[in-house]
Parts: C-alpha cells; sequence; structure tokens
C-alpha cells in the first residue's frame, strides 16, 4: 500500500504549500499477459484534446445497458476548504490511471485513484488575502498535464491568480518552474497591478500546447466592473519548463499595434477587462492557440469603447511560439448584450463542397455556431453583415451592422416575439402579451433602452448567460456532428440615467429582481434573469410602476404567474451537421421544473418534458451523447435529485436515464481502465456540496 506523507514546501514569499506525496513504486501498473483487458485509454484535456472535442470511442457503455449503471466510487470535497463548497465546476483528467482535478473551496490541485477515487496526493497554495479578494473564488473547471516523455508536469492556477506546476507522481512544486514551482501571473503583465486587491483571476484551465503555456485571465463577473479603468485582460505565454513569460498579447490593442484605430477617441488607453476567461483550444500542427476574448468596460454600456473596439466579442488566432496575431474574427461589433465568447471552440475536419476543411465551430451565448476556417479566420459558409437598430441610450456607439452565418441557423431562441411567449392556456398567453407591452422586445441584436415608467427596458433573448455558456459543446468526428447545450431564459436590460453628480465612478444601478445596486458614471445597467424556476415570486405589473415610484423597473421575474415567460424547451441539446451546415436533431433535456409541474393553472394539462436551464456539456461516446440535468426535480416517489441521460447520437431517442443525489455542475468525461468503462461527472448545488462521481457497469468486464 502506499505510504501518505505531509510535506510543507515553501511556494512564493508569501504562500505555504502543502503536498501529500505517494510512492511512484505504488502506482506502477502490472505487466499484461495474453489474457489481458483492451489497453487502458486516457482523457488529457479539459475537453478530451486540444481540440475540445470531448469525444470517447468507447461504447462498453451503450443504449442495452446504460439504465444498469452504478456508482463505482465517490469523492466529496467538503474536506478541501474551509467551507463546503456548492459551485463544482470541473472536468478531471486521466493519466496512467489517476484523476487530476482541482477541488474545494481553497482549490486545492488532487490526484484521485481512476479505479477506486482513493486520494493519492493534494497541494495547496494558501494566499490569505489575496485570494479571498480574487474575483474567480473555488474551484475553478480543472488542470492541464504536459510531459516530454520523461517527466510528467500537473499545472494549474490558483484562487489568488497564481500559476503552479507539480509532478505529477507527487504532487510536489517543480523547482525548476518559476519560483519554487510557481508563476505570480500578476507581475510581468505589462501593467502594475496591486498583488492583493488587482481584479484579476481565473477559472479556467491553462492551455498546454507544444511546450507553452498560455493563460486567460477574468474579471469580476456582473453588470458592469467596479471602476471603469479595470485590469486589461492581457494573454500570455510561458515557457512550460522554467515558467518564464515568452509573450503577451494585448487584447486592448496599444498605440501603434493592429486594432487600436477601431476604438475611437482614444478609449483603449483606459478601458479594462477584454480577457479571456473562457477555455481555449490548440492545433499544435499549426502552431495556433484559439483565445475566445469577452467585452471590454462594459458589459451592456459601451459609451466608454466607442467603435467596433477589437477585440472584444472576438476569436483570436495566436501564434503559439511568438503570440502573433495570425487572424482574429469578431463575432459582435461593439457588443451591448455580454455575449463574450464563453467557451472553447471545437476544432474538427469536416467534408464541405467536395474538399476536407481545416475548420473549427465555435458555440455562443447568442446561439449561433459560427464555422471557420481555423487555418485563415474565413467562414465555411457566408456569414453576412445585417443592419442592425440603433438605440436610444444618450452618449451611446452603436455598430450599424452585425454578423449573421447564414449557416448553420440557431440553435434557439433568438430575439422576443409574441409567438415566443408562453402559451399553455389562452389566458397564460394573453397576459403574457399584455406583459410584455411594459418592455422593448424584437430580434436578436434590439439594444437596451433606457428604462422609464412604462417601458422598462429590452427584454433579450439569449439572455446574458446565453444560450451555451463556459461548458461548451462536443464533436463526433465519425459523423462530423456537434452536440451543444443550451438553454432559453430571456434577460431584461435596462439602462437607468444617473441623477446624482456626486456619485462616485459608475449612475445607480437598479436590480430588477432585487441585484445590489452599483455605480457608474452617467448611465448604469439593469438586468435579470429568471433564475429560480422552481419558486419564483409574482410577476411585475404591466403597464409600469405608480407614480412616484423608484425608477428602476418593478420588482419580480420575467414571468407570468410564477411560469416562464417563453415558452419551453427551457433547455435542449441540439445536433448540428458540419457535412451539410444544418441541425439534425433536438430534444428538450432536463425534466419539467417542479413548479411547473405542480402549477394549479396547469392542473389537468398534459405537458411534454419541457427541459431546464443551466450551464451545461454533453460528452459523446461512440454510440451516446451523455448530459446530466441542471437542477433538482422531485420524482414519483418524492425523491429530489436529477438524471444523468443518454441519447442516440444518431436520432437523438433517449437510451437511459441514471438517479444523481444532484444536479450535474462540471461537464462528464469517460475512460476505459483495467477493462471497465468508467463515467465521471462532478455534481452539487441547492444545498447538496460538491461530489466527484464515477458510474460503470455492474460486476467484472
Amino acid at each position: 500500500m502506499p505510504v501518505l506523507t505531509r510535506r510543507r514546501l515553501l511556494a512564493g514569499t508569501a504562500a505555504t504549500a502543502l503536498a501529500f506525496a505517494v510512492d511512484p513504486a505504488a502506482l506502477a501498473a502490472p505487466a499484461q499477459d495474453a489474457d489481458a483487458p483492451p489497453p487502458d485509454t486516457e482523457w488529457r484535456s479539459y475537453a478530451a484534446d486540444k481540440a475540445n472535442t470531448r469525444y470517447s470511442p468507447l461504447d462498453q457503455i451503450n443504449a442495452d445497458n446504460f439504465n444498469d449503471l452504478e456508482i463505482a466510487w465517490s469523492v466529496k470535497t467538503d474536506v478541501f476548504g474551509a467551507r463546503k463548497e456548492y459551485q463544482f465546476e470541473p472536468t478531471p483528467l486521466l493519466v496512467k490511471g489517476r484523476l487530476f482535478l482541482p477541488a474545494g473551496s481553497r482549490r486545492d490541485c488532487i490526484a484521485l485513484d481512476a479505479a477506486t477515487g482513493e486520494l493519492l496526493w493534494m497541494h495547496r497554495v494558501d494566499e490569505g488575502q489575496r485570494a479571498l479578494n480574487s474575483p474567480r473564488q473555488l474551484s475553478g473547471h480543472g488542470v492541464s498535464y504536459w510531459t516530454d516523455g520523461t517527466v510528467e508536469r500537473i499545472l494549474y492556477v490558483t484562487i489568488g491568480y497564481q500559476l503552479v506546476s507539480l509532478d505529477a507522481d507527487t504532487g510536489i512544486p517543480d523547482p525548476a518552474f518559476g519560483t519554487n514551482g510557481v508563476v505570480d501571473l500578476k507581475r510581468d503583465f505589462d501593467q502594475e497591478l496591486d498583488l492583493d486587491t488587482a481584479d484579476v483571476g481565473l477559472h479556467a484551465t491553462p492551455m498546454v500546447a507544444r511546450d507553452t503555456v498560455v493563460v486567460g485571465a477574468a474579471h469580476t463577473a456582473g453588470d458592469v466592473p467596479a471602476v471603469r479603468k479595470n485590469v486589461k485582460g492581457y494573454i500570455r505565454g510561458f515557457d512550460v519548463r522554467t515558467g518564464k513569460r515568452k509573450w503577451i498579447f494585448h487584447t486592448i490593442p496599444r498605440k501603434g499595434e493592429f486594432g487600436y484605430d477601431s476604438w475611437l477617441n482614444g478609449d483603449a488607453d483606459e478601458a479594462g477587462n477584454a480577457g479571456a476567461w473562457a477555455e481555449m483550444s490548440a492545433d499544435e500542427e499549426l502552431g495556433l492557440v484559439y483565445v475566445p476574448v469577452e467585452l471590454p468596460t462594459g458589459d451592456e454600456m459601451g459609451m466608454f469603447r466607442r467603435g467596433n473596439a477589437l477585440f472584444g466579442e472576438s476569436l483570436v488566432a495566436l501564434d503559439l511560439e511568438t503570440g502573433q496575431r495570425r487572424w482574429h474574427y469578431q463575432f459582435v461589433h461593439h457588443g451591448l448584450w455580454d455575449r463574450d465568447i464563453p467557451c472553447a471552440p471545437i476544432l474538427c475536419d469536416i467534408p464541405v463542397g467536395g474538399r476536407i476543411v481545416k475548420a473549427l465551430a465555435q458555440p455562443t451565448k447568442q446561439a449561433f455556431l459560427y464555422v471557420l476556417d481555423r487555418q485563415t479566420g474565413k467562414p465555411v459558409w457566408p456569414i453576412v453583415e445585417r443592419k442592425v437598430e440603433r438605440g436610444d441610450v444618450p452618449g451611446e456607439w452603436y455598430s450599424p451592422t452585425q454578423p449573421v452565418p447564414t449557416r448553420p441557423p440557431a440553435y434557439d431562441v433568438q430575439g422576443v416575439t409574441e409567438n415566443d411567449l408562453i402559451d399553455f392556456t389562452p389566458e397564460l398567453r394573453a397576459k403574457a402579451v399584455e406583459f410584455v407591452k411594459s418592455y422593448r422586445i424584437g430580434p436578436l441584436f434590439t439594444p437596451p433602452t433606457v428604462s422609464k415608467p412604462g417601458r422598462w427596458g429590452t427584454i433579450s433573448a439569449p439572455g446574458i448567460q446565453g444560450g451555451t455558456n463556459w461548458p461548451g459543446g462536443c464533436y463526433d468526428p465519425e459523423t462530423h456532428m456537434v452536440y451543444v447545450y443550451s438553454k432559453t431564459q430571456p434577460s431584461l436590460i435596462g439602462i437607468v440615467p444617473n441623477d446624482d453628480p456626486q456619485v462616485s465612478e459608475f449612475p445607480q444601478v437598479h436590480g430588477v429582481a432585487g441585484r445590489e445596486a452599483r455605480a457608474m458614471p452617467a448611465m448604469g445597467a439593469a438586468r435579470t434573469g429568471m433564475r429560480n424556476m422552481e419558486a419564483p415570486p409574482a410577476s411585475p405589473p404591466a403597464g409600469g410602476a405608480p407614480a412616484g415610484a423608484s425608477k428602476g423597473p418593478p420588482p419580480g421575474f420575467l414571468a407570468i404567474d410564477g411560469l416562464p415567460l417563453l415558452k419551453p424547451p427551457y433547455g435542449r441539446i441540439t445536433a448540428i451537421d458540419l457535412a451539410r451546415g444544418d441541425l439534425a436533431w433536438q430534444v428538450a433535456h432536463g425534466e419539467t421544473p417542479d413548479n411547473v409541474r405542480n402549477h394549479p393553472l396547469l392542473k389537468g394539462l398534459k405537458i411534454p418534458r419541457t427541459g431546464r436551464a443551466g450551464n451545461l456539456g454533453p460528452l459523446v461516446t461512440r454510440t451516446l451523447v451523455i448530459c446530466g440535468e441542471a437542477g433538482f426535480y422531485t420524482n414519483e416517489y418524492g425523491i429530489r435529485g436529477a438524471m444523468l441521460r443518454a441519447y442516440d447520437k444518431a436520432t437523438g431517442e433517449e437510451k437511459g436515464a441514471v438517479y444523481m443525489t444532484a444536479p450535474q455542475s462540471g461537464s462528464p468525461m469517460t475512460y476505459r481502465l483495467k477493462g471497465r468503462q468508467y463515467i465521471v461527472v462532478a455534481t452539487g448545488g441547492g444545498n447538496a456540496s460538491a461530489e466527484l462521481v464515477a458510474y460503470r457497469l455492474p460486476g467484472a468486464a
């Protein structure tokens, strides 16, 4: 049996690292004989590979036996940190029978035995106030792996924004990397930052390709940053062996750099944000890393970033060795809807027009799958610039056009019309029609409007979280099919004038659903989504607020008598055929929420499964698309939980469902170990703390 030893190691000038190490010899695989089971498989990247396909050819678990799955082991992460974690989003890596992932409220990096879930080692950097001030808390999305065939390294970014390189066998920091295994990412950043308070962190995994570690940047999530001159979210490449910075790419261009002229009035000099908080993809053969860039400050107001403002809401292809821009494509010009590119593009070789195209497919919050040639950035099918409406916000700058793909078609609701409103009964439809008269509705790029009585703002669909969010999609190389989850969940965006000249940076931000008020110069943003489908409060009245009421919108969610404003499905999985540029099938994903199933106004009605909203990533195998549900529901036995569902990847027909005690919170992965296939998924949420659960079929292989 391996022997655990506790070691205290210096990690930086003011940080203490803890490591639990195991004898590497104890992990050696036994010799194989002639009757050995099929070889083990691995999962070496966050989404299976650097192409972000989240695909596995395994089929031991299939349509005939999916319902027979049982729990092989599970690991609660409550002990990794001073408090429990309820937002547990990682996908683990699998290398040589070991699972690697971040876990717990302190973001420990841990290694588990993939057959039993036994803890092999853990590593922690205690960062004190620096971690407490970080804009990106908890365990994050994952870790990265690198090997030169001899040494093996696990790399991850701490809560306090430090890059750590660990020996994969022991969990001990690599002394040759940075300072005692740590690179402080707030240094050497082409800007001066306070090490404890600067608004920058990261949930995503570092992208390791060739011998370069590419690290993005994330900031405080919300309507607007606390200040206009926020940290700039530059992208950097580091040497994987030494931690030395190789290059930096300015996502907000400096004077004289490409893209600077797309900003008017020198706005680029003072703007912040524009980081890459999402995962990245890389093509090592082409020597490119593909970086999804968010908006500069702020999300729904662009009066401080006038012009198209590159590289906001753009996908940028950078040279892995130099960081030089090879090409970029901006999916939204001067965005006003918080449509950051939320996930990594999927790299795929697809047959189009009788030839194989080295393509990428980018899922987005706006529910378009943008398909580009990944060598050049040129659209595979035409993307046309269409005229869009101007808004009425004083001082705002508006792009006259927005890029709209001709193929594939949108895979979720875009914009709001009366046809999209709830229609369970004629009475509910009539109420919804009356309700939206107090708001502005329209097509996808209908701009935010000034919020005032009688017209409280713009109802936007997809809402501020999408569409599709950080988990992204998956890709089947056998059929050239992309599978992507999306949610139909609108948001309200209303801009509220600030009448108080004494307010420090950033007018009152009135929360439609009780959001915390904040301040912004000249204008503020208010927005909400139908965030709690189980028990939303009463609907706001149609027709505006009474005289003397607050300038903010009336309280409540975008709901009619406690039911979602838009008709279902609220969550769906779509199969998109990249050989044809068309949708192949679509299914409602997720059980009908309890508040819909049991609503008194729907008593006696037979309502098909509605699906439910959340942030989910599917997994595709040789025969199945596998995805857990995003929320709790109560089954016929009175037990609350969620289901892990499997669909026929060719038709979308459901082939099985397995009970989970809590919803899926991190994207599933799969591997074969000693002849047995496992499916591993992170779960948590509500009153269920974080748990990593491994499923397999009963009995011997």
